[in-house]
């Protein structure tokens, strides 16, 4: 599997298909990503109160990659 950043997109699947019941390997197969890819992503982004948030989960991200460009 080549590496590609998560989408918004892919994001709001991660969240959908958490909420079908599906677990971490079976969503990762279902978007052809590796496992440890969903395992970081929800555990970075994941909310005590609410759960998995798509939209902060990529506005972290975006803000994270802006922070990287500016110190290059």
């Amino acid at each position: 599997m080549k590496y590609t950043q998560l989408t918004l997109q892919k994001r709001y699947q991660i969240s959908a298909l958490q909420k079908a019941g599906l677990n971490q390997k079976e969503i990762a197969k279902e978007l052809l990503v590796h496992p440890s890819t969903i395992s970081r992503e929800l555990r970075r982004n994941r909310d005590r109160v609410r759960g998995y948030q798509p939209e902060l989960a990529q506005i972290q991200s975006t803000k994270k990659h802006q922070e990287k460009s500016k110190q290059k």
